[in-house]
């Protein structure tokens, strides 16, 4: 087992995987910027160092600091998290280069699969359903892509290579305007994103986004904890996640988890990983992989009560994956609120010190969360505070749990969205299950489609 691991990261995803490390008997080192001091986990971690000045690019983003503070504190692996460099193959193989073990996959299947382009050419060889496209970048050539346009039909989506989290995407719903757009697209994501490569698929009209969890030990050892539904969404932000996915066509459900396994293996992935789908009218199609822990983790464990997080720590320490696919059974359900110090109106967000702090609890019901009273939330970062899940012997029990412990929570001084989730937890159309990526934006006024 890893001796001592660094956590790269903040907030209540620094806070849980501290608990994991804490359980196996692994000592911890916190990181931290000068605006973070106030952090939880900061008092639990057994080191903690100061990596730099409030700007994420200075601190959290910054490589030689992250590297130097393992090396002074004599840490012997590092934990990305999620977001800031939890998917940067660089900062991987700088991590395993300097000595230390990186949790999470190596940087060749961090590439593979960051680059949407090669992951879906790598999800097809291993016979995982892509959505129709352009297979692979999308020409130059004007008439070589009105033919491919014409071919796969309209509405198509222009996606740059090297996107994410919603941007370096164009929808196109007619020929004379592909060309335009295209050239606008590479513009925007050599900016954005150093590669101006883009790709053509096909816009599917109102899918859902259903998303299924691996463990991989990178010694030809794979199994999936089931799937998730995160279709509410705003401005391609998850909001509140469920699993397991309702209402999915069990033959097509068995059939992706089973070829999700699969692709693990093929590319030798190693540690926790997510793939993610739009699904629609009974099909499953392919859209990326996230090479982390994902922020929705925690449905996923309560359904199969299985620890993610431990999971990776001793897949990062060279043992074989412990789980047989046998031993995973889904029970239940499970549902996670995103807590965001925002504004439930205009989503700007809402910094400041936290007066009154209050967790929900009673049967079922788990909090991930930095907070106490007297935090001060700091502007600098994302403005997730913490995760409200709760766990019922069926869909309707989860409802019925979140809806007790949305309406116990108190977040005194700051604004949060938790009156979006009171309604979304009442929504007619959510709770009879199965709503698109859409419905959240409609339901906003938000609707562009």
């Amino acid at each position: 087992m890893l001796e001592k691991v660094l956590i790269a990261n903040r907030g209540e995803i620094a806070l849980r995987i501290l608990r994991a490390c804490k359980e196996l008997g692994i000592k911890t080192v916190a990181v931290h910027s000068t605006a973070d001091r106030e952090l939880m986990h900061l008092s639990l971690a057994d080191e903690a160092v100061c990596i730099g000045p409030a700007p994420a690019g200075q601190s959290y983003l910054h490589i030689p600091a992250i590297i130097a503070a393992a090396e002074v504190t004599g840490a012997t692996g590092i934990h990305p998290g999620y977001g800031f460099l939890a998917e940067n193959a660089d900062f991987a193989e700088q991590v395993e280069r300097s000595g230390f073990t990186f949790i999470g996959p190596t940087a060749d299947v961090i590439r593979l699969m960051g680059d949407k382009v090669s992951a879906k050419d790598a999800m097809k060889k291993a016979g995982v359903p892509t959505v129709p496209g352009s297979d692979g970048p999308l020409p130059e050539d004007e008439e070589t892509a009105l033919a491919i346009a014409r071919e796969v039909g309209y509405p198509v989506i222009i996606k740059a290579a090297g996107g994410g989290g919603g941007r370096g995407m164009r929808v196109v719903h007619s020929e004379e305007d592909l060309i335009k757009s295209a050239k606008l697209t590479r513009t925007e994501a050599g900016a954005a994103f150093g590669n101006s490569m883009v790709y053509l698929e096909k816009f599917l009209t109102n899918p859902r986004h259903v998303e299924v969890q691996v463990l991989s030990d990178g010694q030809g050892n794979a199994i999936h904890l089931g799937d998730r539904d995160c279709s509410l969404q705003r401005r391609h932000q998850k909001v509140l996640e469920e699993a397991p996915a309702p209402g999915i066509d069990p033959k097509a459900r068995e059939e992706v988890l089973q070829r999700c396994v699969q692709a693990c293996i093929e590319i030798g992935y190693r540690g926790a990983g997510t793939f993610e789908f739009l699904y629609e009218n009974g099909r499953f199609y392919f859209i990326e992989m996230n090479t982390r822990v994902q922020v929705e983790h925690p449905v996923s464990e309560m359904v199969t009560g299985i620890d993610i997080v431990k999971e990776m720590l001793r897949i990062a320490s060279g043992q074989k994956l412990s789980i047989r696919q046998e031993d995973v059974v889904i029970r239940g359900h499970a549902l996670e609120c995103r807590i965001n110090a925002e504004d439930p109106k205009t989503f700007m967000p809402s910094p400041g010190k936290v007066k009154h702090f209050h967790a929900p609890g009673g049967n079922g019901v788990r909090v991930d969360s930095h907070l106490y009273s007297g935090y001060a939330v700091p502007p600098n970062y994302d403005s997730l505070v913490g995760k409200l899940i709760t766990y019922g012997k069926d869909r309707d029990e989860a409802l019925a749990r979140m809806r007790n412990a949305l309406d116990e929570l108190i977040v005194d001084g700051i604004k949060t969205n938790t009156d979006l989730h009171k309604d979304l937890v009442r929504d007619k159309e959510f709770c009879k299950g199965g709503v698109n990526i859409h419905y959240l934006e409609k339901k906003l006024g938000m609707d562009k489609h």
